[in-house]
């Protein structure tokens, strides 16, 4: 199958003509402007879609049929001199064995091993199986992808139903749990469990923090910064957890798959809205499953075993 080691303006092109679309059909495929993919093409050699983007891109030549492969292969081999495989901070692939793009929706994911944890307030050992998650939330242009896809309701703070650029590699955000659940079915993920949330933040020695134990609001996108909105999901660098996860604490509470009542599920991480006390990773929070705020969203985990029989199809 053809891959693409870093996606560059022409091959954006040569895409877009191997599954016959046009540039506003091609640009509602990816869940972004018609404008930016004009700007890419417009760029031929010299322009590079940012990593969000390049794992769009990554996700639908995965999912092309055999013929557009072929297409596509065949437009590049006429027109495209193959770029070097670039030095960058590449956030699109695999980075070593314990990273995978799953093939559902295209997002980096890491392995965390199985094994018992320190969980809750307590301190409480568990143990989990091993299982993979997203390294980061899942974003605007993510959700995009699932929209077009699926035709499902968009977030109510898109425009004309469609992402505004400047928040594309922004945590989606206005899903209630059931939107949340309907984007896992589609890329044949789930929500994490609280647990599997919870240890992927403080790893198996139970760190009050993803980075540690010393309290350090600068590290997170919470209430006492004073951004007052979501930040990139790759922004803070200096906060991720043991497993090199991301905003584990801050920008966005999560969804989790863990109903505490009937109708009400577990909810993880703080948000920007909220002060950095609340930001432990064993606090405890639920809403219904109906709720949807500026400040919540969700990403996505899978059993390591379900993965590999995925991978090995």
């Amino acid at each position: 199958m053809t891959t693409v080691d870093r996606w560059s303006g022409r091959d954006v092109r040569a895409l877009r003509e191997a599954k016959r679309m046009s540039l506003r059909q091609f640009a509602k495929h990816l869940g972004i402007s018609d404008r930016m993919v004009s700007k890419w093409e417009a760029g031929g050699d010299s322009i590079h879609p940012r990593p969000v983007n390049q794992a769009a891109l990554d996700t639908s030549l995965a999912q092309s049929a055999p013929e557009e492969h072929a297409r596509f292969q065949r437009i590049r081999s006429c027109t495209v001199t193959p770029a070097p495989r670039a030095d960058y901070a590449d956030q699109t692939r695999a980075k070593d064995d314990n990273h995978v793009r799953h093939p559902g929706d295209g997002k980096l994911m890491t392995l965390v091993d199985g094994g018992v944890f320190l969980s809750g307030p307590n301190d409480k050992p568990a143990w989990l199986p091993a299982f993979y998650i997203d390294v980061y939330p899942t974003t605007n242009a993510d959700y995009g992808r699932f929209v077009a896809a699926t035709g499902h309701r968009p977030p109510m703070h898109w425009t004309d139903g469609r992402c505004p650029d400047d928040l594309l590699d922004h945590p989606v955000v206005f899903v209630t749990w059931r939107d949340a659940t309907a984007y896992a079915a589609w890329a044949n993920k789930s929500l994490s469990s609280s647990q599997q949330w919870e240890k992927t933040a403080r790893g198996r020695l139970g760190s009050t923090y993803p980075w540690g134990n010393a309290a350090t609001p600068a590290k997170c996108n919470v209430r006492e910064n004073g951004l007052g909105s979501t930040t990139p999901v790759d922004r803070y660098h200096s906060g991720t957890s043991p497993y090199g996860v991301y905003d584990m604490c801050g920008n966005i509470w999560e969804w989790c798959s863990t109903e505490t009542d009937p109708g009400r599920y577990e909810l993880k991480g703080s948000a920007f809205t909220s002060s950095f006390d609340r930001a432990t990773p064993s606090a405890f929070n639920d809403a219904s499953a109906d709720m949807f705020d500026d400040d919540t969203g969700f990403r996505c985990a899978t059993p390591a075993e379900d993965l590999g029989k995925l991978l090995r199809r």
